[in-house]
């Protein structure tokens, strides 16, 4: 998931901005509206964080100016004003939701899974590619029983991965959602992580999950055999076992 993270303050900034990082969020982050509108522009985002109080141009205006490009994004306002009418006025500008600062960063995760919920775009809390399982909760993943520890930009490359799992998915597209830099496609960082990653996911194994696809990118993937069963066909293949 991709965020837009617009606030003043640079040190709640900071800290808001790497919780997320860590987790497993892409974020970019403006300090003005000016900023922030420019960024909503250029880039696709799944949520926008903004602050009611930004310099140049304040979050209402922001989102108001969002809205009237056609732009339907979740937007959930930050504010130090906990009067009913500032909160009015944020949801009348276009916001879908509004969180009083100071707030619990459990709190701000526990909003942006709502936002998406209502959006539709809800994603699966475990997935399962062949004989890979992934809890998105716990931050764990298995295979054959084997526990495979990952590291946080690890993992966050095989979320992506699997949430388009069968899609080769390019350098550019895993530069900006999961390092959050779209313009160094080509950086070798990318072919480190995915080495380490496609080591760990397939050594020992006889089919290989993780592929790269020359001159494309990288893909997750499970030969027709090995795709997940689903709960019916499970208890199908339970009983003819028997």
């Amino acid at each position: 998931m991709r965020i837009l993270f617009a606030e003043d303050d640079r040190q709640l900034r900071a800290s808001v901005v790497r919780g997320l990082r860590e987790a497993s969020y892409a974020v970019d982050q403006a300090s003005t509206g000016p900023e922030a509108l420019s960024l909503a522009a250029a880039a696709e985002y799944d949520v926008i964080v903004l602050d009611v109080l930004l310099p140049g141009k304040d979050g209402r205006e922001v989102c108001r100016s969002i809205r009237e490009s056609g732009n339907h994004v979740p937007i959930l306002m930050l504010t130090a004003l906990d009067g009913v009418e500032q909160r009015i006025a944020g949801l009348d500008a276009g916001a879908d939701d509004y969180l009083t600062k100071p707030f619990d960063f459990g709190e701000l995760l526990a909003r942006l899974r709502a936002l998406t919920r209502r959006r539709g775009e809800v994603r699966p809390q475990a997935l399962v590619i062949g004989e890979l399982e992934i809890d998105v909760a716990r931050r764990s993943v298995r295979r054959n029983r084997r526990d495979i520890p990952l590291t946080a930009k690890e993992f966050a490359l095989l979320l992506h991965l699997a949430h388009n799992a069968g899609r080769v998915v390019s350098r550019a597209e895993l530069m900006q959602h999961v390092w959050d830099d779209a313009r160094n496609s080509y950086s070798n960082i990318i072919d480190v992580y995915a080495s380490r990653l496609r080591r760990k996911i397939d050594e020992g194994e006889k089919v290989s999950l993780f592929k790269t696809v020359r001159g494309s990118g990288f893909m997750l993937d499970a030969p027709p055999t090995a795709k997940a069963k689903t709960p019916v066909e499970r208890s199908r293949a339970s009983r003819e076992r028997r």
